[in-house]
């Protein structure tokens, strides 16, 4: 029989902070990476401030091939540092208590936010990835792209780096043979935006070794995110619910056209899903955060290796042509999308047919009217999520949604239902290992107040 050998608790938390010594964020200039960076220095930075660790050198390479990104990124990294140092001043005087000189809190929150900072190197070029044990990636959503950024610096780094992939769609497996990784990458899917949000999606393959992975959950543990595993295909659970979801609300606008003009249906079905649903925000709303463009390439990735379902919407193809791809600027406002934004607020929708808005003025009422009042007891979705009986609550509710006439409420049914049919065919494809991992990924990356997969209705 083989000898079982078992790595001592201290060794293990060794190597843990030796692999952060050096470490690098590609695509750090974009809203994933800085916001990935963010997090990869405060947990550099307070690996490097352990008494045992006294002495020993972390650098973090922030790295961007558009390198004028760069210019503000040091600025957003020591605002965010300082909150966070504010945030925990009573465990940084306990950190601190041997340094001289550090007496007011200001002083300890000045001294955490310049030992951060000081770990972060940016650059333009990849070369510095060449020395990194710890690389993330956080580039476009471009197999190619990836590809060749990770053989490069797989080519040229004798450190045999691990590479963790913020990829949303592209199954792993593909990137490791393509890359020639030997299972030194995993998929550690962040939600937008990474500092805020507590969901990660851990995507693993056959050949990860278990100190890969065994990093990977200690690392979300430390930054203090529910880590979810999702198997090895194309879109994982977030975005294989969110796309079949996204392309059912763009098939119910189609469908409602032919009573209505195409814009009232798409302001009908946005109204639906947000506020019959009680959800954060209505889907097209959703989608324009995400990016028309965006959406289509992940609908692109997931048809090319799921063959059997047509991903696809010639809406989405036809906006984007025409000039609408949605998502986000630099900054965080919002751009314009199905819908138009001013201060973060819906003022318009647009007219796919002259690609010209339309005031919400000249919608609603009218859409207002076929489609029908919300039932009684519909509360926003900001008090639902903080409803101390919310079960009993959403089983009363969609009791009566169900029962109600209404073409919003008909529409909102079906919406609910098709949702969870999503939710178990994630299951039954092997996506997802069960419900609750479907749920919470929905509940916690998506801020949806109830998971799609229930017993409601």
């Amino acid at each position: 029989m083989d000898e079982v050998i078992i790595i001592p608790e201290n060794e293990k938390t060794m190597e843990y902070s030796r692999r952060l010594q050096n470490v690098t964020v590609l695509g750090a200039a974009g809203k994933m990476g800085s916001g990935i960076l963010l997090l990869s220095a405060l947990e550099m930075a307070d690996q490097m401030l352990k008494p045992e660790n006294t002495g020993k050198i972390y650098v973090l390479h922030a790295v961007d091939l558009a390198p004028a990104g760069l210019s503000g990124l040091l600025k957003y990294l020591k605002i965010q540092v300082q909150k966070s140092a504010e945030k925990k001043v009573v465990m940084l005087r306990k950190i601190y208590a041997g340094r001289a000189g550090l007496i007011e809190n200001s002083d300890i929150i000045d001294a955490y936010v310049d030992d951060v900072m000081s770990i972060v190197r940016l650059s333009g070029r990849t070369e510095p990835a060449y020395d990194s044990t710890l690389i993330f990636e956080a580039v476009n959503e471009n197999m190619a792209l990836k590809t060749k950024l990770f053989r490069q610096i797989n080519e040229n780094n004798p450190n045999q780096p691990w590479f963790f992939t913020n990829t949303s769609s592209i199954p792993i497996s593909e990137l490791d043979e393509a890359a020639a990784l030997e299972g030194r990458i995993l998929g550690f899917h962040f939600y937008n935006p990474p500092a805020v949000q507590k969901l990660v999606e851990l995507i693993t393959i056959p050949h990860n070794s278990t100190d890969i992975t065994a990093f990977a959950k200690t690392f979300a543990v430390n930054l203090r995110k529910i880590l979810v595993p999702s198997n090895d295909i194309a879109g994982f659970i977030g975005n294989g619910h969110f796309m079949r979801d996204a392309l059912y609300g763009i098939q119910q606008a189609h469908e409602l056209s032919k009573k209505m003009p195409l814009v009232q249906a798409v302001y009908t079905i946005n109204r639906v899903t947000q506020d019959f649903l009680m959800r954060p925000m209505g889907i097209f709303q959703l989608i324009d955060y995400v990016g028309l463009d965006v959406v289509q390439f992940i609908l692109r990735v997931m048809t090319s290796h799921l063959p059997k379902e047509t991903l696809h919407s010639e809406l989405l193809d036809e906006l984007i042509l025409k000039g609408i791809p949605g998502g986000q600027f630099s900054d965080g406002s919002q751009k314009d999308g199905f819908m138009k934004y001013e201060k973060g607020k819906i003022v318009a929708m647009i007219d796919p047919e002259t690609v010209a808005y339309l005031p919400l003025s000249e919608i609603r009422q009218q859409a207002d009217d076929i489609a029908g009042e919300l039932p009684g007891n519909a509360l926003p979705w900001k008090t639902l999520i903080k409803s101390a009986d919310k079960d009993n609550y959403l089983s009363n509710y969609f009791t009566l949604l169900s029962m109600e006439q209404t073409l919003g409420a008909r529409l909102a049914c079906d919406y609910a239902r098709n949702s969870k049919s999503i939710g178990l065919k994630l299951i039954a494809d092997g996506v997802a290992a069960n419900k609750d991992d479907v749920n919470t990924v929905l509940l916690t990356g998506f801020f949806h107040a109830y998971g799609p997969i229930n017993d409601y209705i």
